[in-house]
């Protein structure tokens, strides 16, 4: 147990006994007994997941997830700085909304009542103004947190509009930035390790990212997040940028002491190839050795990758073990070539893990 484990008990007490948490039970409550197709949604035969990242790869998760669970949390980082996100937290102090908008967008169902909603929140104003490039979505979270001055609040009644799958919560309460140490970021001094600051610069910086921080560097974590974390059956880490979504979840101390102390079993589902910029020439390798000099107490138990973005299967699942996972292999990825994963494909391979890895009788 870590230093924090203190702060961490603290954080703990809004969970009653049996790990039910009180922002879990309100979860449940919004959301509706049946979907929009009018099946019923079975309590207690499903799964409790919680999946963190940020970004269109936190989006393709939850696409799949939706698709095997109706006890959905999503975990996202709060530390973008760029385009719509970014004018609106430098405006107006508020969180980036961009990546909590994404997340509600992929929660919502595949009826016309989803993907009018979800196409409606993405839509980008075009304009010769101030309102250019800015994404209604995030216009409609921004003034619902001004009305109620709950980022949790805001969010649930966002969710509850659009009739999503599940729930999306910040990490963290307070806008974060993220700072890297890269060498080699000036071309003329290659040796030399410079600080990047901001989440848009490191996502696409020029030389080899060393390690990332935050400032402030001991962020406060929701605590309905934490409690999703240690009620969770099952806990999705990524896919997404390595760096700038992925491991900012890490750098959360209380957000990593529950992930260290909750019962869940953890996913890691890796990318299906290196981001330019920021993870340009990794290994999928890599990837777990980056991650894990970045939380070296934090176990795994499945590390998921597509067979054919793993070109060394032996040395993936070396490092995997170091984290104490297994490996799986999956075709998860889309069948035109591109380096996105499949919903449908993902979803399957979701659901085998979950059953082969640990499940014994209904969920609950």
């Amino acid at each position: 147990m870590t230093e924090r484990t203190p702060r961490l008990s603290r954080l703990r007490r809004v969970v009653p006994e049996g790990r039910a948490s009180r922002a879990t039970a309100e979860a449940r409550a919004a959301r509706p007994a049946e979907g929009r197709g009018g099946k019923p949604r079975r309590r207690g035969a499903q799964p409790k997941v919680v999946a963190l990242g940020g970004g269109m790869g936190l989006s393709a998760s939850l696409a799949a997830l939706r698709r095997i669970t109706g006890d959905l949390t999503a975990v996202v980082t709060v530390a973008d700085d760029g385009g719509s996100s970014g004018r609106l937290r430098d405006e107006l102090g508020v969180l980036p909304p961009g990546d909590l908008r994404k997340a509600l967008a992929a929660l919502c169902g595949d009826d016309d009542w989803g993907q009018t909603w979800s196409r409606v929140i993405q839509h980008r104003f075009q304009s010769q103004g101030d309102l250019h490039d800015h994404a209604v979505g995030n216009l409609l979270i921004v003034a619902l947190w001004e009305q109620l001055g709950d980022h949790v609040q805001a969010l649930d009644l966002v969710g509850k509009l659009l009739g999503a799958h599940g729930r999306v919560l910040p990490m963290s309460a307070v806008p974060l930035e993220l700072q890297a140490l890269v060498k080699g970021h000036d071309p003329e001094r290659p040796e030399a390790v410079d600080t990047v600051r901001g989440q848009a610069t490191v996502a696409l910086t020029p030389g080899e990212v060393q390690s990332v921080h935050l400032v402030p560097h001991d962020p406060p974590a929701v605590p309905e997040a934490v409690a999703a974390v240690l009620d969770a059956d099952w806990v999705v880490l990524g896919p997404g940028s390595w760096f700038s979504s992925v491991i900012p979840h890490l750098l959360v101390p209380d957000l990593l002491d529950a992930l260290t102390d909750t019962k869940a079993r953890k996913i890691l589902p890796l990318n299906l190839a290196p981001q330019p910029g920021e993870t340009e020439g990794f290994s999928p390798q890599r990837h777990l050795e980056v991650l894990g000099r970045h939380a070296p107490k934090l176990a795994l138990d499945v590390v998921l990758a597509d067979e054919a973005a793993v070109p060394d299967r032996d040395s993936l699942t070396e490092a995997a073990k170091r984290l104490g996972a297994a490996v799986e292999l999956a075709p998860v990825a889309r069948t035109d070539g591109s380096p996105r994963h499949d919903p449908e494909l993902l979803a399957a391979a979701y659901d085998r893990i979950f059953r082969m890895h640990g499940r014994i009788g209904p969920w609950r």
